[in-house]
């Protein structure tokens, strides 16, 4: 979720629901050489506990070093261990999801992070392999707990599909049955009765909900409703999803104290916004070439009179401020 779960965006989903918050992964080595940009990722509000801090890393004594100045400055509810990226530019210098090939790193990482902040609980997060010849999640997830991580989760995908294909979540309930601490699972979440169905199925004691918040934070308030009572809440009517998305948008212009830079920014965000609405394709195009807060007022004002039911059109664009 690099770039996806700032502390904007983290706090949207906490106001809808989440119950555990990660930062957006932070490089070790950024720490360890006291790098200021790496430093603002570590930024967070106390409105957000239980938070944790992700990092990743292949050098079992900065990440140790790392993890421990981060409880210094921030003091996090918790160490995450990021070992599931797969991305070219975090693999290529033996992170996330290169680990998963090498055990032998992947452990000493891990014990070295749980010696330098404990008590202070430490997790981790681990795809099931990384290929699909290479299915090792229940080999990896026994190390770990060797090592003293409090939980793991699970992305029921190989470093090779990375976010395509889909998430097998076979893998997930034999990781489940094969360690004693707390599994969560991940991949393919796309709403409340698949949380439900895969908790049933595998007997994970959680989940983790990623790009399905990018379009529908409210999932997580849908998600415990129906866990709790059985019974789904309205979805957010049109007007209240711009209501959402223009509020983000004042959020980060304030955040970033120059409001073009900001809106260019949210412009991927937005994108991801668009999913379920009606012509969404054509508001993804729009959404590529924002650059102010009218220029997101406008294309919510036109969308609006276009394609909401007569009752929604009470409420007016100029109320969202």
């Amino acid at each position: 979720m690099a770039g996806v779960s700032d502390k904007i965006f983290r706090q949207l989903c906490k106001e809808y629901g989440a119950d555990v918050l990660t930062t957006e992964f932070v490089s070790a080595e950024g720490i360890f050489r006291r790098n200021e940009r790496t430093r603002e990722y570590l930024d967070f509000d106390e409105i957000e506990r239980p938070i944790g801090v992700q990092l990743f890393g292949a050098d079992a004594q900065h990440m140790g070093e790392a993890a421990r100045q981060v409880v210094k400055w921030v003091q996090p509810d918790f160490i995450d261990l990021n070992f599931g990226c797969p991305v070219n530019k975090v693999v290529s210098k033996n992170g996330g999801s290169a680990l998963l090939k090498d055990c032998p790193t992947l452990s000493s990482v891990a014990a070295a992070v749980v010696g330098a902040v404990a008590p202070l609980p430490v997790t981790a997060k681990i795809r099931i392999g990384w290929n699909a010849d290479s299915i090792n999640a229940v080999r990896v997830a026994r190390i770990l707990v060797e090592q003293g991580i409090a939980a793991i989760t699970v992305h029921g995908r190989t470093r090779e599909q990375g976010y395509s294909g889909t998430a097998d979540w076979n893998v997930i309930a034999q990781v489940t049955a094969a360690v004693p601490i707390p599994v969560i699972g991940n991949g393919d979440l796309s709403g409340p009765t698949e949380v439900a169905k895969r908790r049933k199925e595998t007997g994970i004691a959680g989940v983790m909900i990623g790009r399905a918040a990018m379009s529908a934070p409210w999932i997580f308030r849908q998600t415990k409703q129906y866990l709790s009572e059985g019974n789904f809440s309205e979805p957010p009517s049109s007007t209240e999803k711009w209501d959402l998305i223009l509020r983000h948008c004042r959020l980060a212009v304030q955040h970033w104290a120059a409001e073009e830079p900001a809106i260019r920014s949210m412009r991927a965000r937005l994108m991801a916004y668009s999913k379920g609405f009606p012509a969404s394709k054509l508001l993804r195009e729009q959404f590529q070439h924002v650059s102010s807060l009218n220029d997101v007022k406008a294309i919510a004002e036109r969308h609006i009179m276009t394609t909401s039911r007569p009752t929604e059109l009470m409420t007016s664009v100029e109320d969202f401020g």
